[in-house]
């Protein structure tokens, strides 16, 4: 594979996050809200960009002021937009979210007629997707078609490049019809992977198919309470061929678990929590970052944890990923690596 243009090209969601300014106010009393940037790998493509790796989009909004907000936005932050079509007929997606620490962060999905759903194969075709270094793609995108077969598709144009293709389950109950349709659409796209990231609920929900319960509340971002047998759904993970499956585990840290059976622990950094949402997506542009700096694992994951531990501080995902010298900085000032 020839030199790259790109770091990573991010394939899927954008919106635009109406976040709550009335922190700790139940949500039928909220009287203000700050409009930011959101949605899995666009968090990841602005948190990338910031730690200063060249990163893109691709993905779709809607030809409405709701679309020039979220691609200018993308432009202010350096990342390209190139394969960013507008989608006639379509409008770009929303997101309402009200702020109860320390557990408490309410949701709502604006998604109906949503742009990036009508991302399509011919849009990957289009798309820089042989000058990436990684391909990052998430489980929302297989909610509906065409986006389902254009991410499919363009995982399959990344491997065939040899570009690295990084998963994050990234599971939205609410958005499936049947949460079943989760575990079968991600046990398609695991084999794709070579990295995979997520929670242990989403590692259960996508590759466990007997001794499965799910519970859902619709009302809170971590919507999906999953019973089952982590261990048997981390070594289906592993079994398809990745290369290593980072598991999230919130302010208990992460770890990475290896083909060969070794799990790498990798600790938190402490933080007062003020908003949890953009944790997950902080945590995957850090350990992208240390994985593209030749780093180990375990000093990847650290990383990523600063990373996570620094947004969960702060008030939206997006606009308030953390720079290089930032986090780096941070790390240092509480002990390291």
């Amino acid at each position: 594979m020839g030199e790259q243009s790109l770091d990573i090209i991010c394939v899927g969601r954008n919106c635009i996050d109406l976040y709550s300014n009335d922190i700790g106010a139940a949500f039928r009393d909220i009287k203000t809200f700050s409009a930011y940037v959101g949605g899995c790998p666009s968090n990841i493509a602005v948190g990338t960009r910031r730690l200063g790796l060249r990163s893109a989009m691709l993905t779709a909004v809607g030809p409405d002021p709701v679309g020039e907000f979220v691609v200018e936005f993308f432009r202010r932050e350096g990342v390209g937009v190139d394969s960013v079509p507008q989608k006639p007929g379509r409008r770009t997606s929303a997101v309402i979210l009200g702020i109860e620490p320390p557990d408490r962060f309410p949701m709502v999905y604006y998604r109906e007629n949503c742009a990036d759903a009508e991302l399509s194969i011919d849009d990957v075709l289009t798309a820089p997707i042989e000058q990436a270094r990684i391909v990052l793609i998430a489980g929302t995108n297989l909610t509906r078609e065409p986006c389902r077969s254009a991410t499919i598709f363009a995982a399959e144009r990344a491997r065939a490049a040899g570009a690295k293709v990084f998963l994050v389950l990234d599971l939205r109950a609410d958005q499936w019809h049947d949460l079943r349709a989760y575990g079968v659409n991600m046990r398609r796209l695991v084999p794709l992977a070579d990295v995979v990231i997520g929670t242990a609920a989403e590692v259960k929900a996508a590759m466990l198919v007997e001794g499965m319960t799910v519970a859902v509340e619709h009302s809170q971002v971590s919507d999906a309470q999953v019973s089952g047998d982590l261990a048997a759904a981390a070594q289906a993970v592993l079994g398809s061929g990745v290369e290593a499956l980072a598991l999230t585990r919130g302010a208990d840290g992460s770890s990475v678990h290896l083909p060969s059976g070794e799990v790498i622990e990798a600790g938190p950094y402490p933080v007062d929590i003020y908003n949890t949402i953009g944790a997950g997506d902080a945590f995957a542009s850090g350990l992208i970052y240390g994985y593209l700096q030749g780093w180990d694992w375990r000093r990847s994951a650290r990383f990523g944890n600063a990373c996570g531990a620094i947004v969960v501080t702060r008030h939206g995902c997006a606009n308030f990923m953390p720079r290089e010298d930032e986090a780096l900085a941070f790390v240092a000032e509480q002990g390291g690596f």
